[in-house]
């Protein structure tokens, strides 16, 4: 399949620049398994879930990854973390006139000054004088995505993140989570809707472009997750129930279908660069929640193969046509899996 199979006409109207009002407050479209559609509120989630179904939620804490300085000549330089490496290094994006080399120092405000290690394909390493992670609280920037038009504020530092966010490291929120508030997940509980918790990192690459026209050829940015004894625990006891796996987020189930290539799934930390596209046998995750994505984006695709690709062309078009809000701020989706075949973890 090639990349153009995967556009589709967005208004730029459409695109959420702001949150709902209250986090529950959006729309949900819910996909049945035969492609039927249905208008929904998010809060109407509970009714299509059902006792024993298992919500798995992926845990990572945005940082304030986007940082600015000067070089030594007065350049200015952007730097967009992409990953803590350790303790005090990090590979990073940067954006300047002329690229920094290697033993150039980048000035960040409060005479912090960060060192530039090396280069690492299209990103940089980078040595900051004392842990990342506090450097980036105390002077680091939020970073919204790039089609969010307006500069970071206090609201959007607490609502670009999950209430149940507790690992930092991502650059990107996994937003299929920003729509759940404390009331909706005590509420599925008392339901007997169980959860369990994942965590991958999100990184920058999930808004680079797809620059290939045959997908076979587009290579992911590798990205960092864990995947807990407990959660394993849950999917299987959920098995055992006659439950349902329901991935709470692309990032979610990306995390679970790479821990479970080798055919079973299995705890742990590693590195994934799984490219889901339509064809892709899925293993573990039964239902998806998630928001709209970008034209002609890995997602894009992540979604058709879990739904069918017909199945959410006209989905799409149906959301456009209903003025839908797209994107980490907009409206979700309920997906059911489009197959019929045996589970294969079952």
């Amino acid at each position: 399949m090639h990349v153009a199979d995967f556009d589709f006409d967005l208004p730029d109207e459409l695109i959420a620049q702001f949150p709902s009002a209250l986090r529950g407050g959006s729309r949900l479209l819910h996909i049945e398994t035969s492609g039927t559609l249905h208008d929904r509120e998010f809060a109407d989630l509970p009714t299509l879930l059902r006792p024993n179904d298992l919500l798995v939620m992926n845990d990572t804490r945005v940082i304030k990854a986007r940082l600015f300085g000067h070089k030594d000549s007065g350049g200015k330089v952007e730097l967009l973390v992409e990953r803590v490496l350790d303790e005090c290094d990090a590979l990073a994006f940067i954006r300047a006139s002329h690229a920094p080399r290697p033993g150039t120092r980048i000035h960040l405000v409060d005479d912090v000054a960060v060192a530039v290690l090396a280069r690492q394909d299209d990103l940089t390493r980078l040595r900051f004088p004392r842990p990342v992670l506090e450097v980036l609280d105390q002077l680091g920037q939020l970073p919204l995505p790039p089609y969010i038009e307006h500069a970071p504020t206090a609201d959007d530092e607490a609502r670009y993140q999950t209430v149940y966010a507790n690992a930092p490291g991502a650059v990107a929120a996994p937003t299929a989570g920003l729509h759940f508030d404390a009331a909706m997940l005590d509420a599925l509980r008392t339901q007997g809707i169980h959860t369990a918790q994942v965590t991958l990192h999100v990184g920058a690459g999930t808004f680079q472009p797809v620059r290939v026209d045959a997908i076979a050829d587009h290579r992911m940015h590798s990205e960092r997750y864990t995947i807990p004894d407990a959660a394993v625990a849950a999917i299987a006891e959920t098995r055992a129930r006659g439950g349902r796996v329901v991935a709470v987020g692309t990032t979610s189930l990306r995390a679970l279908e790479a821990a479970a290539q080798a055919g079973k799934l299995h705890a742990g930390s590693s590195e994934t660069d799984i490219f889901i596209t339509p064809g892709y046998r899925f293993r573990v995750v039964d239902a998806l929640i998630t928001n709209f994505h970008l034209p002609k984006s890995t997602l894009l695709m992540l979604v058709s193969a879990f739904a069918g690709v017909d199945t959410i062309r006209t989905a799409y078009a149906h959301a456009v046509r209903e003025r839908y809000r797209f994107f980490s701020y907009g409206d979700a989706m309920f997906l059911e899996k489009n197959s019929l075949e045996k589970h294969p973890l079952a």
